[in-house]
């Protein structure tokens, strides 16, 4: 069944700027600055009206419709993160080797991991701050996919193959994620 018509707003909270041009939404706040690209769902019509955001179409399916409430959704997350920020907590898990682990320009290098010789590299995405503290890991930023793409970007360097995972639990692993208060 389709929708005829379609029209969902969203709020702007006070002490944030957004500037719509196209499909281009930039919104600033007091941590920053993000601004996001939804020329994908060429469906949708992107305006702001008395300090809301409209999304507007017309005919929707099912997956359109989707992809509406996914823009929703990305937006509320761009707000969230000018505002507030977001964080992700890794854990640096070894049994025999001591793995090292150091951030050095725009990348993470994880040393001696099962005792390997090679160093792995993980990147960091721009806007994106990393800091070790001991056996913690920490990914602090104002966008959420760059901060989450980051996080999953280490995990996954230091992941193992070849070896049976329930027994040679060494790497890296996400274990905490939360909105910076």
């Amino acid at each position: 069944m389709q929708l005829i018509s379609f029209k969902e707003e969203i709020q702007i909270p006070s002490g944030i700027t957004v500037s719509i041009e196209g499909k281009t939404v930039k919104v600033k706040g007091k941590k920053g600055e993000i601004s996001r690209d939804f020329s994908f769902a060429n469906f949708l019509n992107i305006t702001q009206e008395d300090g809301k955001i409209v999304l507007e179409a017309s005919f929707l399916g099912r997956r359109e419709k989707a992809v509406v409430y996914s823009v929703m959704k990305h937006i509320k997350n761009m707000f969230t993160g000018v505002q507030k920020g977001y964080r992700y907590y890794l854990k640096i898990i070894f049994t025999h080797f001591p793995i090292t682990v150091k951030v050095v320009g725009d990348e993470v290098q994880i040393t001696n991991l099962i005792g390997e010789k090679n160093v792995r590299k993980a990147r960091i995405m721009p806007g994106v701050k990393v800091t070790v503290k001991g056996e913690d890991i920490l990914v602090e930023g104002i966008d959420l996919e760059k901060v989450s793409q980051t996080a999953a970007n280490i995990e996954l360097a230091s992941k193992i193959r070849g070896f049976d995972r329930r027994i040679f639990s060494d790497g890296i692993y996400i274990y905490k994620n939360e909105v910076i208060e």
